[in-house]
C-alpha cells in the first residue's frame, strides 16, 4: 500500500509540476504561445482560459474526496494531451514528447489512484 501512494504521490507531482509550467508559459510568454497556437490553426483567444483550466485541473486532481471532480479532470487531461500530441506530430516541430510524458504521467497517476 506504501508503495502504490508515494507511486501515486510522484507521478501526480511530476505531472503537477508539467502542468503548472505550461500555466505559466501561457500566461507569462504569451506571446511564444501565439507563436505556437498560430501554427497549430488554433485560435488565440482561448490561451488564457485553457490556462485557467489547466490550473483548476490541477486543483482538481489534489482535492480529496471529490471523485467525481477529479474524474472530469483526469479525462480532460487526457484529451488536452492526446491533442497535443498529435498536434504536434501533424505539424512536424518534434515537441510531441512532452505530451507522451504527459500522458504517461497521467495515466500512471491514474491507475495508482484508483488501486490507493
Amino acid at each position: 500500500m506504501k508503495r502504490n501512494k508515494i507511486i501515486y504521490y510522484v507521478s501526480t507531482g511530476l505531472l503537477s509540476l508539467l502542468l503548472l509550467f505550461s500555466a505559466g508559459m501561457y500566461i507569462f510568454d504569451h506571446e511564444t504561445v501565439v507563436g505556437m497556437f498560430t501554427n497549430f490553426g488554433y485560435p488565440t483567444y482561448i490561451i488564457y482560459p485553457y490556462a485557467i483550466a489547466k490550473l483548476l485541473g490541477i486543483f482538481a486532481l489534489w482535492i480529496p474526496n471529490f471523485d467525481k471532480l477529479k474524474e472530469w479532470a483526469y479525462a480532460g487531461f487526457f484529451f488536452a494531451f492526446m491533442f497535443a500530441f498529435f498536434a504536434h506530430f501533424m505539424i512536424g516541430d518534434g515537441e510531441q514528447m512532452g505530451a507522451l510524458i504527459a500522458m504517461i504521467l497521467l495515466v500512471v497517476s491514474y491507475i495508482f489512484n484508483k488501486k490507493i
